[in-house]
């Protein structure tokens, strides 16, 4: 295969970047590396767009290596011919080439093979051929006691076995049924007597077109499956499909004819249905598994790049009833000045003591900002605070921040390693004052699983869960860039090129002296003339050469130079902010002429430029800044048509979640994100994003707010409560889309046994 003309066609790139998008990973080149450093070779390709080129790349080349082994396979057989090898070529998915070789896999014991056995082979082509009159006749032959064919009519039974087996293995047949079944075929759910059985209530009698269930119905359908709470299946109309089969094999209706019709119906109850439910099953858990994760690196990106909150010195709070909240007062650096234990929440109810001693802190390190955990006790804590800071005759404010996983950080090897002196709970204090401070810095140091944004994250497969998110972290990190003498172990592993062993290294040689400029790095042990190449550009060395603190690579310091004296400055213009009009000079000479001056490409000297404009600078300053409150309202204060501002903390499939400082988030449902119509949330959202809503209903008994961030005024006396629920609504859509499908069955199974005749010649 070609697989650079393939990819350049699927990722509309031209043919020549896509040959050395594939050159760069295959030479071991990092996607940061690539996306930043090699542009004028990829065409500019994003990080992101390269990580699906390299998996894309990854599949076609696992596909033709089993395409290989089906071949060998079939040719050791003796069995291979033309049309098989073009059939094989041909096909498109690991799926249609496993189709394929089934007819030559080395199959367990089956009806089939039991019959064949018994030599019953000829009897099944004899019938096959559908032209003699009488199969009875012919079977008498085939008797034979020694073997186990006692009587014409057992001869019979045992070649329709085969006759059965050989249509399951017919691999265009089960092309076309299948993509008919994905077409046309529900998914149907039955509630089980269990347990757990009322959280699905809502798939008590639920069925879906299989083409139009949404990701995250087939993952809850999985989970109640899972859990014996649902019965799950693929409905089609059997008898259409069985008759497609006959049209395509039965020649006539004499009674070979009549055997072959019903070994078709055998066939497709016994061996081909079965087999595609469980393909389609798989297929539509993968689907909707690739999509759960790609919700999960949407909602994770903007969560690692929130905007850090510098020269803060802060107060972590990690709420808790019986074993009182820990505190820890953290400097602007994140290091640890103070912790307490206090016992403002229930059963204890000691906020008066809590008070003073919080109050004392403030004073003492002079804290202008509370971190709140938003976990067990969260709610009790957060009005505490917010009571208490009317109290404080200084500028003092609050924010709720996520604090998932960081009980998972505070109990694992690497919390023990920087904090051996603390008790967990106390790291975990320290880990929600860091969070605020530097949220990048601080979530990389947990299992990303645990930070809890996306959905049905515990039942995607682990490994490419992983996988993606670690590519996601990776991306973040190096867009960033990382301090060279202050970044953790963590935070340098994920450096393109470096990792945990590198990043110790690293560590243990600026413990003896700082780093003074990038080149140091190839001192280091482990760390090797490639890992120096890929790293360099994404660690910063404050300082020194200016250059060094910017994303400019050190391969490209003699095109600064050259670019420089093309426009009249000098570094130490650069270190002094005195090149505001670089670019116009730039524009007035010529991009390409620039370009050709430095010989480098136009998007390197763009990304030069921009470097060299703002040195040391952080991409997320000029990102919405955390929303810090001194107040609460509670859930009993909202009221229909008020409106908020708030934080999204969560994007899904279905809306979005907000935090609007109630301690319960609302949701604003798709359908009241946009006055325009969206295909998804997240064309519109993403986390971290601070965004006006209106509230539109609130249900204090569930706890559940439902938002519009729709621009148009509610209706005049609108009341939500006795509008149509979402339930409703969408059994509403359902029924009538279900009417649509029955009205168009019959003619979908007229094309179905169209298409089969037309693919067969017959």
């Amino acid at each position: 295969m070609d697989y650079a003309l393939k990819l350049s066609k699927e990722f509309n790139l031209r043919a020549d970047h896509s040959a050395n998008i594939i050159t760069l990973i295959d030479d071991g080149n990092t996607i940061p590396f690539i996306a930043r450093y090699r542009k004028e070779q990829t065409g500019s390709c994003d990080d992101q767009v390269l990580r699906e080129f390299a998996d894309r790349l990854k599949y076609l080349r696992n596909l033709d290596k089993r395409k290989q082994e089906i071949a060998d396979s079939i040719t050791e057989q003796g069995k291979m011919t033309d049309e098989i090898a073009l059939a094989l070529a041909g096909a498109e998915t690991l799926t249609e080439a496993e189709d394929i070789y089934r007819p030559f896999k080395q199959k367990r014991k089956t009806r089939a093979s039991v019959a064949i056995e018994k030599g019953l082979s000829p009897l099944a082509d004899f019938i096959l051929e559908q032209t003699a009159s009488s199969v009875t006749e012919k079977a008498q032959e085939f008797i034979n006691e020694e073997k186990g064919v006692e009587t014409a009519e057992q001869a019979i039974a045992g070649a329709s076995d085969i006759i059965a087996e050989k249509i399951s293995d017919d691999a265009e047949l089960r092309k076309v049924l299948r993509k008919k079944v994905m077409d046309v075929g529900e998914l149907a759910c039955k509630l089980l007597e269990a347990e757990n059985a009322k959280t699905y209530d809502m798939y008590a009698e639920y069925s879906e077109k299989i083409n139009k269930i949404p990701s995250h119905r087939i993952l809850a359908v999985n989970r109640g499956e899972k859990e014996e709470c649902l019965k799950v299946s693929v409905v089609v109309d059997t008898d259409a499909f069985v008759q497609a089969i006959c049209n395509v094999y039965v020649k006539n209706d004499t009674e070979s004819g009549v055997i072959v019709k019903n070994a078709a119906a055998d066939a497709y109850s016994r061996l081909i249905f079965p087999s595609i439910e469980r393909e389609i099953r798989s297929e539509l858990t993968e689907k909707a598994s690739e999509q759960a994760i790609k919700m999960f690196e949407v909602n994770l990106r903007p969560l690692l790049l929130q905007p850090p909150l510098k020269g803060k010195i802060v107060l972590g709070l990690d709420p808790a009833y019986r074993t009182g909240c820990k505190i820890a007062v953290v400097d602007s650096e994140g290091n640890v000045l103070d912790t307490a234990v206090v016992f403002p929440t229930p059963p204890q109810n000691r906020i008066e003591e809590a008070k003073k001693i919080l109050l004392a802190l403030i004073k003492k390190h002079n804290v202008s900002v509370i971190s709140i955990g938003n976990g067990t006790a969260s709610k009790e804590s957060e009005i505490f605070v917010a009571n208490m800071i009317k109290e404080v005759d200084k500028e003092l404010s609050y924010a709720v921040v996520n604090e998932a996983g960081a009980s998972v950080y505070s109990a694992s090897k690497l919390g023990a390693e920087e904090f051996p002196d603390y008790e967990p709970a106390q790291r975990s204090a320290v880990s929600i004052a860091r969070r605020l401070q530097d949220p990048l810095a601080e979530l990389i140091k947990i299992d990303v699983k645990s930070i809890g944004v996306g959905q049905y994250q515990h039942d995607m497969p682990e490994k490419r869960l992983e996988e993606v998110l670690g590519g996601v972290v990776e991306d973040c990190v190096n867009s960033v860039g990382v301090d060279l003498n202050t970044a953790s172990v963590s935070l340098l592993s994920y450096v393109a090129g470096l990792n945990k062993g590198i990043a110790k290294e690293i560590i243990n040689y600026r413990a003896k002296q700082p780093f003074k400029k990038r080149e140091d790095l190839l001192n280091v042990k482990k760390l090797g003339a490639k890992a120096f190449e890929q790293c360099a550009g994404f660690l910063r060395i404050i300082g020194g050469n200016v250059l060094d603190n910017t994303g400019v690579h050190p391969e490209s310091y003699p095109a600064v130079e050259k670019l420089l004296a093309f426009t009249g400055y000098t570094l130490d213009d650069v270190a002094l902010g005195k090149i505001g009009d670089i670019k116009a000079k730039i524009e007035v000479k010529g991009w390409e002429n620039a370009a050709k001056e430095c010989g480098v490409g136009v998007p390197t000297v763009q990304d030069i430029v921009s470097e060299l404009l703002k040195p040391g600078r952080d991409i997320r300053d000029s990102l919405p800044k955390p929303i810090l409150r001194s107040d609460l309202m509670d859930l009993a204060d909202l009221k229909e048509g008020m409106e908020l501002t708030g934080t999204v903390r969560n994007v899904i499939d279905f809306g979005v979640f907000v935090d609007i400082g109630v301690h319960q988030d609302g949701l604003v449902h798709i359908s009241q994100i946009s006055d325009n119509y969206i295909k998804h949330p997240s064309d519109a959202l993403k986390v971290g994003d601070v965004v006006k809503v209106k509230v539109l209903g609130v249900d204090t008994v569930k706890k559940k707010i439902s938002l519009t961030m729709k621009t148009s005024e509610l209706p005049h006396g609108l009341n939500v409560g006795n509008q149509k629920t979402d339930k409703e609504r969408k059994q509403g859509r359902r029924d009538a889309e279900r009417k649509r499908e029955n009205e168009k069955k019959q003619m979908s199974n007229e094309d179905m046994v169209a298409l089969l005749m037309k693919k067969f010649g017959r």
